[in-house]
């Protein structure tokens, strides 16, 4: 698993990251500039592709607390939408590109919320070409991460 953050850091820009610790499937990680704590993790299944990530992340400089974030691992239709599922929860991502986020700050929190008690969660699009995928990643960790995260933004 330790293997799986050393390409998350490589694949992200390196700019001071600390990290704060690694927790089953989930790394808890602070940069100094801009100053951010965050919890992330890749897919244990997207299509045989290695890229996306889900995070959840504190900018004290900004205001926002347990911020979700997600890295689409492939293009997507822009007309169709984003779903993330946990367990019997489904909820409408706002997105950009390969970019998604919650649609508001209350959605965030039940986002983040079930995020902690679930046991995995999904990233629901259709690719560019008309294709549907799902981005596939386990929760066992993501609590404590999220919470090593936010601790991490306090000092």
């Amino acid at each position: 698993m330790k293997a799986l953050f050393l390409a998350l850091l490589i694949a992200a820009p390196a700019a001071a990251r600390n990290t704060i610790g690694v927790y089953r499937s989930w790394g808890a990680f602070r940069d100094a500039v801009p100053a951010r704590c965050y919890a992330i993790a890749r897919p244990v299944t997207a299509g045989g592709r290695s890229t996306g990530w889900a995070s959840v992340a504190t900018w004290p400089g900004r205001g926002l607390r347990a911020s979700l974030h997600v890295r689409l691992s492939r293009p997507r239709d822009r007309s169709a939408p984003v779903t993330l599922t946990v367990g019997e929860r489904r909820f409408d991502l706002a997105a950009n590109g390969l970019d998604a986020w919650a649609t508001d700050g209350p959605s965030d929190h039940a986002i983040v919320t079930a995020i902690r008690s679930g046991r995995s969660m999904s990233v629901e699009a259709v690719a560019t070409g008309g294709r549907p995928f799902a981005d596939v990643y386990l929760l066992a960790g993501a609590a404590t991460a999220i919470d090593a995260a936010a601790l991490g933004c306090v000092r």
